[in-house]
């Protein structure tokens, strides 16, 4: 079955390991892959409907697929992921020109899934939310190869009132620690030297199958592997952090110092109407200890502005959480109302132009931090990992351990030797430009 397949993954980084997981199941039926739907037979797109601009983005490109689909450019069209799995009755309504759906639990269909759609064959493909996490796949990296993440869980048991994720990924399901150590060398053995570890929490990791938290034993078995350079942790939280694990991440020479910790607000009030776990002095006491027990350690955050019920003393509580804590990285997101959560139905919902309002408050306050934060690490020597070369000049674009790919800041190179992506170097900064840092090779630095 040799098809030429444009493959589109949207949404997060756990939805692009489910991607990888079905490019490697198609690549071993001798499939080729394009970046050019002129080329493709066959579009497969792995959707997310987190929040609404996600939810817009994956319909967009479902109904910009489907004229291609109409017009015979392409001969079959798959959906898949948390879209498909959450609206899969209204995309077989409403988009005739989608061949096939596949459920989240359902990507190991994808095979099969392909083979009916080249026979005429409309289908769709669901399992169980309680389904066990698919593992054993030998996955196409899509992030250029020197680093890869591995999704240690699925689904989610915390059920905050303004997520979806439980009705679309089930509760959480840890994947067994044998399996995740195999997937690790086995990328390690293809160049991968920076392991991303994600989940919807990863902290919570081994509870479900061990009857413990296992993260740390997890850990200390990857750093084991030779040929990984960096371990890191994101999606964090703060509740669930212990002992255990920040002693693991402080003894461990290869867990960057970076933790992901997804807080959402500061606000007492807001943090219960969310149904999160934790309240502002507990946030502030765990703040405090990462601090104090690994001193060099790189905080991030994500915020939610603008939930409902939210007053103006609760975002000026948020504001001076955000002034006193000093995040290194923080994003900030409007709340978004999402249909089938409890949050959707709450009374005091906020006027969008608020929303919009405070989460500039939220952002400008933070780039003052965070300009003030990099203007301070001029002068200082980093270790940085190689993310390619900026066209025209001599320079590499680069990232330290304190910018995970895609979501915090960049370090850019300059240097006339010829560097490979993925290579590790120490950089001398000697500049600043606002988020992102600039800097030459250690040994070519002269005053």
């Amino acid at each position: 079955m040799k098809k030429k397949i444009l493959f589109v993954s949207l949404g997060c980084d756990k939805n692009l390991v489910d991607s990888e997981m079905m490019l490697g199941l198609l690549a071993k039926t001798g499939c080729e892959f394009t970046g050019d739907e002129r080329e493709a037979d066959v579009v497969v797109i792995n959707t997310c409907c987190f929040i609404n601009d996600a939810k817009e983005e994956s319909i967009n490109t479902i109904l910009e697929m489907a004229e291609l689909r109409k017009t015979g450019a392409i001969e079959g069209l798959i959906v898949a992921g948390c879209l498909a799995q959450r609206y899969r009755e209204e995309i077989q309504t409403e988009i005739p020109e989608v061949d096939a759906i596949l459920g989240t639990m359902a990507i190991d269909e994808i095979v099969k899934t392909l083979e009916e759609v080249c026979r005429g064959v409309k289908s769709s493909h669901y399992k169980s939310l309680d389904e066990k996490p698919l593992t054993g796949v030998e996955r196409v990296v899509t992030t250029g190869g020197h680093y890869a993440y591995l999704k240690i869980a699925e689904g989610c048991d915390k059920h905050c009132t303004y997520c979806i994720i439980p009705r679309v990924r089930g509760n959480y399901r840890s994947v067994p620690m044998e399996s995740l150590v195999q997937e690790a060398e086995r990328l390690a053995e293809q160049g991968v030297r920076e392991l991303i570890l994600v989940a919807q929490e990863t902290t919570l990791y081994g509870v479900d199958l061990y009857g413990r938290k296992a993260l740390p034993e997890l850990l200390h078995r990857l750093c084991e592997i030779s040929g990984l350079y960096w371990i890191r942790l994101l999606y964090c939280y703060p509740e669930e952090i212990d002992g255990e694990l920040i002693e693991t991440i402080r003894q461990e020479q290869k867990i960057c110092h970076y933790l992901d910790l997804p807080i959402q607000h500061a606000s007492d009030t807001i943090l219960r109407r969310m149904g999160r776990r934790t309240n502002r002095e507990q946030l502030e006491c765990m703040i405090d200890r990462l601090r104090r027990e690994i001193p060099d350690i790189c905080l991030r955050t994500t915020l939610i502005t603008g939930f409902p019920g939210e007053t103006q003393e609760d975002h000026e509580q948020l504001l001076d959480f955000v002034d006193r804590m000093e995040f290194d990285r923080l994003g900030v997101f409007p709340y978004s109302q999402e249909e089938d959560t409890p949050a959707a139905l709450m009374e005091d919902q906020i006027e969008e132009e608020v929303k919009q309002e405070r989460f500039a408050e939220l952002m400008e306050l933070q780039q003052e931090i965070a300009f003030a934060a990099a203007e301070g690490m001029a002068g200082r020597v980093v270790t940085a990992v190689i993310e390619g070369k900026v066209a025209d000049e001599n320079a590499y674009v680069a990232r330290t351990y304190k910018d995970a790919p895609g979501v915090d800041g960049l370090l850019f190179v300059s240097t006339g030797r010829e560097l490979m992506t993925g290579d590790f170097v120490r950089v001398r900064v000697n500049g600043v430009y606002e988020y992102d840092l600039m800097g030459v090779l250690e040994d070519e630095f002269t005053e």
